[in-house]
Formats: structure tokens, sequence, C-alpha cells
């Protein structure tokens, strides 16, 4: 009989493989054929970009769970290998694994600038903050090529609209100007997310992000330069990193973050089996405790999709966490970061195109 061998962790990759798509017929395993070839070096994975030929940018929500009910998102897939990220399984949706073809093969979106432009200047349009980094890191290492956020952010400046960004990254500072100014006018809000302060834990959980010093390094350059910031730990798993919680939101106060926020793990779909997989490769002694805290968590299940709980989780450890938070905030003067962000919209005005004619009034 031939055995299933077990996985093993790729260099600069957090998933461990690629778990079948949810909306496919058939399933795949790898298997032992005996013929030696289990245990030769793994090629590397390269990562590939393709165009997403998207016809609108603005994605609209009505969830109670977050401050925002628009949000951009430039790039379908993320580079930083985030193994715990929520957006996976969106990539299914594509046909492709929310494993480790979510973090290699990615879509741009290049025409984004322009449909938000368009979108913008239609006549049923009424302003409000807009979030960037709500699904995928709109600074993720692509970007550096394709400019596509940078293209968003000089839109959403043209028209006065406010906004809103989630990274994790370092890249966010080259476009400082165009924050700074927007923040000065009390139009953009950063907020820099923050799972671990180990660095050996940040280079398996997330391995091409930045490192966490460099993030608050970052948290701090544009607290200098005015921009409102606020630390986002996230996400707490249980058994692994949410002793963590006080220690980084204080970190991110001395960094400069007026706010703070926390998210408990979220594994809906595909992600379950990731991160065991995950744990099993990387923290094995510990693997079965922190997949037991987390279904006490969770009413016994690994996933709670039900607004409300989703974010924050039901149950003693569930509390205690969200009490810790609280306590930890008020000692240290945090707002909470998942407020609706009191920035301006009155300022919001489409910019005239060459040939328009100008209004009376």
């Amino acid at each position: 009989m031939m055995e299933t061998p077990p996985t093993r962790a790729r260099k600069g990759r957090g998933a461990t493989f690629n778990p079948d798509v949810r909306f496919e017929s058939q399933a795949r395993s790898v298997v032992d054929d005996g013929w030696g070839t289990v245990d030769e070096p793994l090629p590397p994975l390269r990562t590939t970009v393709e165009t997403d030929a998207s016809r609108s940018v603005l994605t609209r929500n009505t969830s109670p769970d977050v401050p925002f009910d628009r949000s951009i998102n430039p790039y379908r897939g993320c580079e930083h290998g985030c193994v715990y990220c929520f957006a996976r399984p969106s990539h299914a949706f594509l046909g492709l694994s929310p494993g480790l073809d979510f973090e290699t093969r990615l879509f741009a979106k290049p025409n984004a600038p322009a449909l938000l432009e368009k979108e913008l200047r239609r006549p049923s349009y009424r302003c409000q903050p807009v979030a960037l980094g709500t699904n995928t890191d709109p600074y993720q290492p692509i970007e550096r090529e394709h400019r596509i956020t940078r293209g968003i952010l000089e839109v959403l400046r043209d028209f006065n609209h406010p906004f809103t960004i989630v990274t994790k990254s370092a890249l966010i500072l080259r476009d400082l100007d165009i924050i700074g100014p927007m923040a000065a006018r009390g139009m953009a809000r950063v907020c820099l997310s923050v799972t671990t302060l180990d660095d050996g834990l940040a280079a398996t959980l997330e391995p091409r992000a930045v490192r966490p010093g460099r993030r608050l390094a970052v948290l701090r350059e544009l607290s200098t330069a005015g921009v409102p910031t606020g630390i986002l730990a996230a996400p707490m798993i249980p058994g692994l990193n949410d002793h963590e919680l006080e220690a980084i939101l204080a970190a991110g106060r001395d960094a400069g973050a007026v706010r703070g926020g926390y998210i408990l793990i979220r594994l809906p779909h595909e992600l379950d089996a990731l991160l065991a997989d995950w744990l099993a490769t990387h923290v094995p002694d510990r693997a079965r405790r922190v997949l037991a805290l987390i279904r006490q968590c969770r009413e016994g299940a690994l996933n709670d999709a039900r607004f409300g709980l989703r974010m924050r989780g039901a149950g003693p450890l569930a509390d205690l966490l969200a009490r810790r938070f609280q306590v930890a905030s008020r000692r240290i003067g945090m707002e909470e970061a998942r407020l609706r962000p009191d920035l301006d919209c009155s300022r919001f005005m489409p910019p005239p195109r060459a040939g328009d004619q100008l209004t009376l009034f």
C-alpha cells in the first residue's frame, strides 16, 4: 500500500501544500510510490502575475463587524504568504488552490485607477471613506513594479476622497507624499498589522512580509510625519501568539499608534487544513493544543462565520482575550481601531476633465 508522505515547508512560502479547490469534483493526494523521489529537494516556486480583468474596483459590504462599507483590493492573492490569511479561500473562485497557489499565482488589476475614477464620477456616488488592504495587502512585493496602489491613491487625492490603509509593508513609505498631506487634511489613516514580535515565528507565519521591528519603525515614521496610525494585533492564535497581545499594543503605542485592535484567528473553508498542516510542520509539539484552544473559542468548531462572533469568538477564552484587550488599551490610552474613522468627506469633488464645461455655481 502506498503511504502519504508528510508535507515539507518550502523556503519563503507560508502554506505547506495546495489543498483541493472546494468547487472541484475530484480530489488529489500525494503518495509515496517507492521510487525514491519523496526526499528529493523541492523545486523553487516562482511568483507569477496575471492580469485581472475586473469591470469594477469598489467592493461594497454591509458587515457589522468592520468599520467601512467599501473597499479596494488592487491584487488577488498575496505574496506575503501569511499562512493564516482569511482571504486565501477566495482563490478557489479562480479555480486555484488557497494554499501555495494563493501566494505564487497572483493577479493584478492595472486598470483599477481608471475604473475607480469612473466610479467616483458617477452622479449617484456618495462619498464615504474607502478601505485599502481589507483582503490582500495593497503593498505586497509586486506593488514595487506594478504601482497600482500608487495610482489608486493619486485618484483618491485628486478627488479629495478619504481613505484608510491596512498593511504589513514598509513600501507604504514610498507614498508618504500623498498620504501625509491627505492625513493633514483629515482624510487618511493607516494601520500596521503586527502578528508577533518574535522574528523567528514571523519568518514561518508570514515569510515574505517585513519583520515586526521594521513594521514598528514604519509606524514611527508615519506617526512622525503626522499620519494618524493604529496597530492591529492580528490574528491572535490561542496557544501560539495570544500571550503577546499586550506587548504588541504597547510596542505600537511607543511607535506612535493612537488606535489599537485585535482579531481572533478565522479559519474559513480550506484554511483549517492549511493551519493544521503548518502547525504539524513547524510546531508539532503545540499543534494539538493550539487547535483545541481555537475550538474552545468557536463552540467546538474551528470556524464560526456568524456576524458578531467571527472576529472575536465566544466562550471563556475568547471573553478573556477581549477583556485583556480592553484593560491593556485603557492602561496605555489607546482608542479602538474597529470604530468607524472620523475622516472628512465634505471636501469630495470630482476634478474637471479636459474639455469639461465649468458649472456656474
